[in-house]
């Protein structure tokens, strides 16, 4: 593993996690819950959310809300992704939101190319 990985990893043992500029703050035994912060009805559960991948070639993901950012991996079309929280970036096709996704890598996807499953994606804090 490199050293950024390394860092990564200890960064998350103390609880703290940073991604694309995005402060994350996670608890020893998982995610912190959010506050509704605009009043849309999100949830304040600790869980992640589940949500389908629409982009046909696949869907780069990115270690911060931006297009121009380095990608981590490419999501196929169809995956099914765990979100953990949502955030303003980057506005991709009129949508400005990206969503931090926990699948082992902890990276950023544009929620434009994403639909949410089940219940609305939390803001990040």
């Amino acid at each position: 593993m490199s050293v950024r990985m390394s860092l990564r990893s200890n960064l998350m043992r103390v609880g703290i996690l940073t991604a694309g500029g995005a402060l994350v703050t996670l608890a020893a035994s998982g995610p912190v819950s959010a506050g509704d912060r605009s009043g849309d009805g999100d949830s304040n559960s600790t869980s992640v959310t589940k949500g389908r991948v629409t982009a046909v070639g696949g869907l780069r993901l990115r270690d911060a809300p931006t297009r121009d950012s380095r990608v981590v991996r490419v999501a196929p079309f169809g995956e099914i992704v765990s979100i953990f929280c949502k955030t303003p970036g980057e506005t991709v096709d009129s949508n400005p939101l990206w969503y931090l996704l926990t699948d082992g890598t902890w990276a950023w996807g544009a929620a434009r190319f994403i639909d949410n499953i089940d219940k609305t994606p939390r803001w990040c804090q």
